[in-house]
C-alpha cells in the first residue's frame, strides 16, 4: 500500500479530488442521458445558461456564468447555431457582442433535456436531503469565492 504524503492527505485535497471525480461523473452522466437528443454535457450546460440568461447574454458573459474560458464556450454556442438550436440578436449594449438566443428548437431540446434531469434530481433528493444539498450548495459557492477573490488579488 502506497503511504500518503502531505500535500495528498490535506482535506482540501481530498475535497478537490472529489469535486473532480464529481465533476467527471456529471459529464460522463449527462452525455448518456442527453445523447439521444443531440447534445453532450458541453451543449447542454451551455444551453443551461442561456436559458439562465434569458436570451440576455453575449459568449463572454454566458462563459464567466459558467466558470469557462470564453473561447471554448464561444466553440460551442457557434456548434449549437449550426444545428439550428440557438441564434443572435442585437446586443444593445455593445455592437459586436451578440446575444445568444434559444431558437424554438432549442427550445424545445433544453426542455426535453431539463425533463430527463427531473427524475435524476429528484432521487438524489432521496440520498442527500435538500436542506444538506443547500448547505453544499453554499460551501461549495463560498469555496469557489474565495478562489475567485484570491485570483483577483494576485492579477
Amino acid at each position: 500500500m502506497i503511504e500518503t504524503k502531505p500535500p495528498f492527505d490535506h482535506p482540501a485535497n481530498a475535497l478537490a479530488l472529489e469535486i473532480f471525480r464529481l465533476n467527471g461523473a456529471l459529464i460522463k452522466f449527462g452525455d448518456a442521458l442527453v445523447k439521444p437528443l443531440g447534445l453532450t454535457s458541453a451543449r447542454w450546460q451551455v444551453l443551461g445558461s442561456i436559458a439562465h440568461g434569458g436570451g440576455t447574454f453575449p459568449v463572454a458573459r454566458l462563459a464567466d456564468n459558467m466558470g469557462l474560458a470564453r473561447q471554448s464556450v464561444q466553440r460551442i454556442v457557434d456548434e449549437l447555431a449550426d444545428s439550428g438550436l440557438v441564434g443572435f440578436a442585437p446586443n444593445p449594449a455593445h455592437k459586436r457582442a451578440k446575444l445568444v438566443v434559444m431558437t424554438p428548437r432549442g427550445e424545445d431540446v433544453f426542455e426535453k433535456a431539463s425533463a430527463l434531469w427531473l427524475p435524476v434530481a429528484d432521487a438524489l433528493l432521496t440520498w442527500l436531503d435538500a436542506h444538506r444539498l443547500q448547505q453544499t450548495t453554499e460551501n461549495l459557492a463560498a469555496l469557489r469565492a474565495r478562489l475567485e477573490d484570491h485570483d483577483r488579488s494576485s492579477e
